[in-house]
C-alpha cells in the first residue's frame, strides 16, 4: 500500500476521495454513464459470479448500478516513483512517529499481542511494524481520507485491466462473497485503489480464506478492533510465510565475505561471522543466509522469518524496514554499520518543522504531524527542483531542512 501522508490537514484530493464513498457504489445513471462496453461486461460477469455462489440479492445490492472507478488506471500505470536509496527507504518507515505510536499501540493492546504470540509464535514487533506501515496503527483518518470504495475499483480492473483480468475478476467475486456472508457491507469496504483493506491491508482473497474471527464476535473483519486483522496476519505469516516460532528474523553481523547459501548460525560463527553488537547468536542450530544490501553498508544474517515477512510484500527493502522497525519499537538500536552516504533520520519535531516550512513556502505536504508519505515527498521533490538541490529525489532529510532554515 502506498503509505498515507500526514492527515491533520487532508488534501483536496483526499477530501474528494472521502466524499466519493457516499455515492460511488450506487451512482445514478443521470449523473454518470458507464463507459462503453462496461454494461456488456457486467452482464456477462453476472453469470460467472452466480456460478460461484453469489446471490441475486448481493448482486443487485453491489453491482446493480455500480459505476467503475476509472481513476484506478492512472494509479495502476503511474504509481509515484521516488527512487529511494535503501537508507532513505528505511529512514522514512522507521520514523519517530511510528516508534512513538507503535509503543503506545503495544501498551493499549498488550493482552492481544501476548495471545497472538502464544497462539502463533509471531513476535509482537513484527506485527506492530506491519500494522504501523500498512495503516498507521489503524488510524481512522487513514481510512477516512486515503481509502476509496473497493467495488468500483475492482469492477474497473476486472473489466478493463488486460494483463491480470482473471485475477481481478476473482478478487471481485471474493469481495462479493464477503458481502454475501454478512461479514461486511459495500459501504464499509473501503481500501486502496487495488482493493486492500483495513488495519493490515487485506486483499479480499486473504480476508475470505485466511481471515479468522479472533475476537469471537461472529464475523471476520479487518476493520474496527484490530484483533481479527492482527490474529489473521499472524496466521498468514505462519501458513503462507512459513514463520518459525521462537526464532528472530535475523541479525546485523560483521565479517563473512560471499554469502555461501544457508548455514547454521554456528557454522557462520566458525566462518568468522559475528553479531555486530558482540552478543552470541541465541539459537546456534537455526539457519540463516548472509545478505549485504549495499556494498560498504551493514550486513545481515537472515533467518526464515525474514522471508515470512517478505511473503507479505516481495521486497527485500520492505522486509528489512519491517523487521528493523519491529526491533526499534521494542527498544532495539539503530544499525551499527551505517549505509554509505546515509544521514540520520529526522526526529519527529524536525519532520514537523520541515513540513511547516514547506507548507509556508507553498508546497503542500498534506499536514504537519510528522508523518511522511507521498504528498510530503512530492512537496520535497518540487522544492528541491525549484532550489536546484540535486538529486531531486523527494527525500526530506537534514540537507533539505538546513536549506529551508536558510529561508530558501
Amino acid at each position: 500500500m502506498k503509505q498515507p501522508d500526514s492527515l491533520l490537514s487532508p488534501t483536496r484530493r483526499a477530501l474528494l476521495q472521502a466524499g466519493f464513498g457516499a455515492t460511488a457504489l450506487f451512482a445514478s445513471p443521470a449523473l454518470a454513464a458507464a463507459p462503453p462496453g462496461f454494461d456488456h461486461w457486467r452482464d456477462s460477469f453476472r453469470a460467472r459470479a452466480s456460478a460461484k455462489g453469489i446471490s441475486d440479492a448481493t448482486w443487485t445490492r453491489v453491482m446493480g448500478r455500480i459505476e467503475p472507478d476509472m481513476s484506478v488506471f492512472k494509479q495502476f500505470q503511474k504509481q509515484p516513483e521516488f527512487h529511494e536509496q535503501v537508507w532513505q527507504y528505511i529512514n522514512r518507515r522507521v520514523s519517530d512517529w511510528r516508534l512513538i505510536n507503535g509503543r503506545e499501540a503495544l501498551r493499549r493492546n498488550e493482552p492481544l499481542f501476548a495471545r497472538i504470540e502464544q497462539d502463533y509464535g509471531v513476535e509482537r514487533g513484527t506485527l506492530l511494524a506491519l500494522w504501523g506501515v500498512e495503516s498507521a496503527y489503524g488510524d481512522p483518518l487513514v481510512q477516512q481520507n486515503h481509502m476509496r470504495p473497493i467495488f468500483p475499483s475492482l469492477a474497473a480492473l476486472a473489466w478493463n485491466e488486460p494483463r491480470r483480468k482473471a485475477y481481478w475478476e476473482t478478487e471481485l467475486i471474493n469481495a462479493l462473497k464477503i458481502v454475501d456472508r454478512g461479514w461486511s457491507t459495500p459501504e464499509e469496504m473501503r481500501g486502496s485503489w487495488a482493493g486492500a483493506m483495513g488495519h493490515t491491508q487485506w486483499m479480499p482473497e486473504v480476508w475470505l480464506n485466511v481471515g479468522i474471527d479472533y475476537d469471537r464476535d461472529g464475523k471476520v473483519s479487518p476493520f474496527g478492533k484490530p484483533d481479527d486483522a492482527l490474529g489473521s496476519t499472524a496466521k498468514y505469516l505462519v501458513n503462507r510465510g512459513k514463520y518459525h516460532r521462537g526464532e528472530h528474523w535475523g541479525y546485523e553481523v560483521r565479517g563473512g565475505g560471499a554469502s555461501g547459501g544457508s548455514r547454521t548460525y554456528a557454522a557462520w560463527t566458525s566462518a568468522g561471522v559475528t553479531r555486530a553488537d558482540g552478543k552470541p547468536f541465541p539459537q546456534p542450530n537455526a539457519s540463516a543466509q548472509l545478505w549485504t544490501p549495499v556494498a560498504g553498508g551493514p550486513t545481515f544474517l537472515l533467518g526464515p522469518n525474514f522471508n515470512a515477512v517478505k511473503s507479505y510484500n516481495p521486497s527485500m527493502n520492505y522486509a528489512l524496514a519491517i523487521c528493523h522497525l519491529g526491533d526499534r519499537i521494542l527498544g532495539g538500536p539503530t544499525f551499527i554499520q551505517p549505509f554509505p552516504g546515509s544521514e540520520r533520520a529526522l526526529t519527529l519535531a524536525e519532520i514537523q518543522e520541515m513540513q511547516t516550512r514547506l507548507t509556508k513556502a507553498g508546497f503542500d505536504t498534506g499536514g504537519t504531524d510528522g508523518r511522511v508519505g507521498n504528498d510530503t515527498m512530492k512537496a520535497v521533490r518540487d522544492y528541491q527542483t525549484r532550489m536546484g538541490l540535486l538529486p531531486a529525489d523527494g527525500y526530506g532529510g537534514l540537507k533539505v531542512l538546513a536549506r529551508l532554515r536558510q529561508g530558501g
